[in-house]
């Protein structure tokens, strides 16, 4: 049995309403499972997230990949007290997708300390690998911003 790495288990409704009226609302991207130690969420493949040769937009990916690793790090933190901020993001585009949704997953490298480290891998609909990615997000007090 994997230990829950989450300091507030993360619900799909919950998790969903912070997509509303921002990126992840326009780019069609749902939060469809949140296990132990991993999130999954997906996104469609159509005119919001392709580029003008009609492939998904390897940026389409990127926001994906930080979507889930910037939610992710919400729930491992107190988010009373603190918030994630986006420090680097690679992706490594791997096939290409032309229709159908993919679905990103989301796991911890690193949850201690300040940094947390991300490995977000996303398939395409035959479940195979299109893009790897790896997101560290910086941990700062929310009184920061707020």
């Amino acid at each position: 049995m994997t230990t829950s790495i989450w300091y507030t288990k993360p619900e799909l409704q919950a998790i969903n309403a912070l997509g509303k009226n921002n990126l992840g609302q326009n780019l069609g991207i749902e939060f469809t499972e949140a296990g132990p130690d991993f999130l999954v969420a997906t996104m469609p493949v159509d005119h919001r997230t392709k580029q003008p040769f009609g492939l998904l937009h390897g940026g389409a990916n990127v926001a994906l990949a930080e979507t889930l690793g910037s939610v992710a790090s919400l729930f491992v933190v107190n988010q009373e007290l603190f918030i994630g901020v986006g420090v680097e993001i690679n992706a490594n585009h791997i096939k290409a997708v032309l229709s159908g949704k993919v679905k990103g997953i989301c796991t911890p490298l690193n949850i201690s300390g300040k940094n947390h480290v991300w490995d977000i891998k996303i398939y395409n609909d035959a479940d195979e690998l299109s893009c790897v990615s790896r997101f560290t997000c910086t941990i700062v007090p929310k009184s920061k911003f707020f």
